[in-house]
């Protein structure tokens, strides 16, 4: 991570330089200090007469002296936090930049909860780190150096009290740092469960509510909460023991100077202001090294969350960009010939699956798809009909490369989609989901995520396809209508019509509906379709549903079951010859004929 830190490396450089002006200036506290008790206030240097002139004059010093290092302070603390915030921001969009590149399998394995925390605690906690050590590790260190090196200056005897405390505090610090550091990592993990629970009960909290499961997931909530919150009172408690001890040898460490300063002040070897700040300097010395135990605690949790985000920044997409594209036009480039870019021109919108299978990775070899081989041609209407959990979502999540066919391939214009890159596959096709996602703010924003820069005329064109536009303008603010965080403001099909508006608009060469038309009824799903194969002949239509009302339209129709296509032709030829359609037919005869 160190290359985000590099571009504020100037800050990073003048917060520890204005951090050595503030040491310094709590440096000479104490020998001032000192100079006030032996000559302002004992007289030693007068024949024993206190000097009150002395006491004024280098009392507004060391007044003077605090106010410049505050300032010192306050400026090393602007240019830390200007170097941590800086980093912190560039990392959180590198990392959001690369989570919106990875795959549907790998967003899986993380979970939602998970990239949520590194996202955001996991980062802060980084942030955290880098201010420690560009300044709380600077001020900590610099006092512990100034401090011995200014009581050596007073008198060599204070070092041994010194050199017996140091061992005893950085032991104590040790032990407790290695008892600790395992646990935050621990602490994150704790933290991940707790958010994914919290996300999928704010974005179900309609089916929570209907199921009347508040207490259960409340349950679950508190579980997850008294997950982290034990993790977190046992890191706290190890360092709650930590401070009183750190605290006896400090006090110990204050009486051994007193002692040894009374006999060197009997022996005429020290003054009594000697023995004022040599108990300044071993306090500072030893506060410092408490204060630096602290730090390496930040330290430890920042290195533990570095490793959870340096593993989303170091994570390749499993779905990489091919090394040929076909441009927008139709035309080749790569290793395409003229003759080949003209006849694939010809293809645009075809979709061909050859022998493909595939097999979910966390699933291991049980295959979703076994060896599918079929054809969708441009301007087709094409639908799949099978029962639940039968792939025939999958099958369409291959086509934009959602995920990668395990055997076979698939082509797309016929070109195979592992020779696009992504985007370019991607602006070829059109998605429209069962769950519709719809984001917070207007419906004219939700649907223009088709096309960024249609226009008003175009969007409600889009929307009159997809049926949208009659609840649309009832709307006082008609387009304009601001939609509540996951479309909560808008029944099961405004949003399915909303999601279709957007991907009509797209005008792509391939519009999938994947069970998008499950929650309007059938004479809105058959004006939708009409409109559709009146404004959008070109376009190849590929149309996922439960109910042959939905497909019987369609120009072929593809029966899916246990991953194997087992039907495929017109309803009248299914109809016919297909026992597993005619099945599927007869359950829902009723309002079909």
């Amino acid at each position: 991570m160190f290359k985000y830190l590099k571009k504020y490396w100037f800050f990073a450089l003048l917060a520890p330089l204005a951090m050595t002006g503030e040491v310094f200036m709590d440096l000479l506290q104490p020998r001032l200090m000192s100079t006030i008790v032996d000559d302002g206030v004992l007289g030693l240097n007068n024949h024993g007469v206190g000097d009150l002139n002395l006491v004024l004059t280098v009392g507004l010093k060391m007044i003077g002296f605090v106010a410049l290092g505050s300032c010192f302070g306050i400026l090393s603390g602007v240019f830390a936090n200007l170097c941590a915030q800086r980093f912190g921001n560039d990392i959180r969009k590198s990392a959001f930049g690369k989570i919106m590149t990875l795959s549907f399998e790998q967003t899986d394995k993380f979970t939602t909860g998970s990239l949520i925390t590194r996202v955001t605690n996991d980062i802060t906690q980084i942030q955290n780190l880098v201010m420690q050590s560009i300044r709380g590790f600077v001020r900590t260190f610099m006092l512990f150096v100034g401090g011995v090196i200014s009581l050596l200056l007073l008198d060599v005897s204070f070092a041994v009290v010194v050199a017996c405390a140091l061992p005893l505090i950085i032991l104590t610090a040790c032990f407790f740092l290695a008892k600790a550091s395992p646990k935050f990592y621990i602490l994150q993990e704790k933290l991940d469960k707790l958010n994914n629970v919290m996300q999928e009960n704010v974005s179900g909290s309609r089916v929570v509510k209907a199921y009347v499961k508040e207490r259960h997931e409340q349950g679950r909530f508190g579980a997850a909460n008294q997950g982290l919150v034990d993790t977190q009172l046992g890191v706290l408690l190890l360092f709650s023991y930590m401070s009183p001890i750190m605290n006896i040898i400090l006090n110990v460490s204050v009486v051994a100077i007193i002692k040894v300063g009374s006999i060197q002040v009997s022996a005429g070897g020290a003054t009594p202001g000697d023995v004022m700040a040599a108990i300044t300097y071993i306090s500072q010395i030893l506060h410092a090294v408490m204060r630096m135990t602290m730090i390496f605690q930040s330290v430890t949790r920042g290195v533990a969350s570095g490793k959870r985000v340096q593993e989303i920044l170091d994570c390749m997409p499993t779905i990489q960009d091919g090394n040929g594209w076909t441009g927008h036009d139709g035309s080749c480039e790569g290793s395409a010939t003229t003759g080949d870019a003209l006849a694939k021109s010809l293809l645009r919108g075809q979709v061909e699956f050859r022998n493909v299978s595939f097999s979910y990775p966390t699933m291991g070899q049980r295959k979703i798809l076994d060896d599918i081989s079929l054809t969708m041609y441009p301007g087709e209407t094409f639908a799949i009909l099978g029962s639940t959990g039968c792939g025939k979502s999958t099958l369409v999540n291959l086509i934009p490369r959602f995920y990668d066919v395990t055997e076979g391939e698939v082509l797309v214009g016929g070109i195979p989609v592992k020779d696009y890159p992504l985007n370019d596959l991607r602006d070829r096709i059109a998605v429209a989901l069962q769950k519709s996602e719809v984001f917070s703010t207007t419906i004219a924003e939700n649907i223009r995520w088709g096309k960024p820069d249609a226009t008003a005329e175009e969007l409600e064109k889009a929307a009159s396809i997809a049926q949208a536009m009659e609840y649309i303008s009832a709307k006082e603010d008609s387009m304009d209508t601001y939609v509540t965080q996951g479309g909560h403001s808008l029944s099961g099909g405004q949003k399915q019509r909303l999601a279709i508006s957007r991907a009509v608009l797209k005008d792509a060469d391939i519009l999938i509906f994947d069970d998008t038309t499950s929650a309007l009824d059938l004479r809105t799903e058959a004006r939708l379709y009409e409109a559709l194969k009146k404004h959008h002949p070109d376009t190849t239509k590929i149309i996922i549903a439960q109910r042959i009302a939905s497909v019987r339209d369609a120009d072929r129709i593809a029966i899916l079951e246990n991953g194997k296509i087992v039907g495929l032709g017109s309803h009248d030829e299914l109809l016919e010859t297909n026992e597993i359609y005619q099945e599927i037919y007869k359950s829902q005869a009723k309002g079909v004929k």
